[in-house]
């Protein structure tokens, strides 16, 4: 389930609107109005995004009033990270295993 949490995440981030739109998250709560002021595209695009970035379970919305407050979701976000985790620590240790074979290579040849 973390996986595909991680996957719709990092899949959703991969529009340039909604990157934008999770970075001004990033900053702080704010409604849709407010997020398309900020934006080029119409506030129901930003509505749109909004939709794709909560079911990728990367924002909450909570309603205040008439209007609908956006924010970050950690958890979703906390999924991403662990997943790439994951992958930078199999990075690491397929670098880790690379030099050892060169420096096990050197060490056979200077005998």
């Amino acid at each position: 389930m973390a996986n595909a949490t991680a996957l719709a995440g990092i899949g959703a981030l991969g529009d340039p609107t909604r990157r934008e739109i999770f970075e001004r998250l990033a900053r702080g709560p704010a409604a849709v109005g407010e997020l398309a002021k900020v934006l080029p595209v119409s506030r129901p695009a930003v509505s749109q995004h909004l939709r794709v970035l909560k079911d990728a379970g990367l924002v909450t919305e909570r309603a205040s009033g008439s209007r609908r407050i956006y924010r970050l979701d950690p958890r979703g976000i906390g999924a991403m990270r662990g997943w790439l985790d994951e992958r930078w620590a199999s990075a690491l240790a397929a670098f880790a295993e690379h030099i050892e074979t060169m420096e096990g290579a050197d060490d056979h040849r200077s005998n």
